[in-house]
């Protein structure tokens, strides 16, 4: 039979002394550490919040750059085929003139 302090000695039995000192120590302890840890909580939301709201600014800047680019870049586009539309309107009419009076020497 195992003796006393063999029994006192043991892992297990540590760690059943351990286990019933926590939960009974539980109830005292989470509320006093819940208290001290407020501080750190909030410090730590309000830096999450604050670094949102410097998110939110930052990529609202980066997409209105974006979209200015953007439209500078169709401006752009638009303005170099503006000329050759512009040209082949000027090369169909010419082309519609041309056959026009061909069609009219033709009947003459």
């Amino acid at each position: 039979m195992a003796n006393i302090e063999d029994l006192i000695k043991s892992d297990l039995s540590k760690g059943i002394a351990l286990g019933l000192g926590a939960a009974l120590l539980a109830p005292l302890a989470i509320p006093a550490i819940a208290e001290a840890a407020r501080p750190l909580l909030r410090s730590a939301v309000k830096s999450g919040v604050l670094f949102l709201e410097v998110s939110k600014e930052a990529l609202a800047e980066a997409s209105e750059t974006l979209e200015d680019i953007v439209a500078e870049v169709k401006a752009e586009l638009a303005e170099r085929h503006e000329p050759v539309a512009e040209e082949t309107g000027a090369a169909a009419a010419a082309a519609c003139s041309a056959e026009d009076a061909e069609s009219a020497d033709g009947d003459a």
